[in-house]
């Protein structure tokens, strides 16, 4: 896996527990099956969750660009939509 990620300008004001996980699913993505990469987010959702760590859509996004780096466009585009999915169903449960 490229490490350019570690670059990205938006690390620079993000909380260094949450940077911590970040390489931490870099490892984890670099090691899983395409076919399982979405289990894999969840994974780390959960498990930062249980840690009181939440990432914004920023944040999210470069956990996005992270896991998507190998990724053809068509696993991209379902990529997109399981999160555009996933925003409608947190934007309702906030209501």
């Amino acid at each position: 896996m490229n490490n350019n990620w570690k670059q990205d300008p938006r690390l620079r004001k993000m909380n260094p527990q949450k940077i911590s996980l970040l390489n931490e699913f870099a490892s984890r993505v670099e090691n899983t099956p395409k076919d399982q990469l979405m289990t894999t987010l969840l994974s780390l959702n959960a498990e930062a969750s249980q840690k009181g760590i939440h990432f914004n859509d920023e944040e999210t996004d470069l956990l996005i660009s992270i896991m998507s780096t190998n990724m053809t466009p068509a696993e991209r585009n379902r990529m997109d939509t399981l999160r555009m999915l996933s925003q409608n169903l947190m934007r309702r449960n906030k209501k």
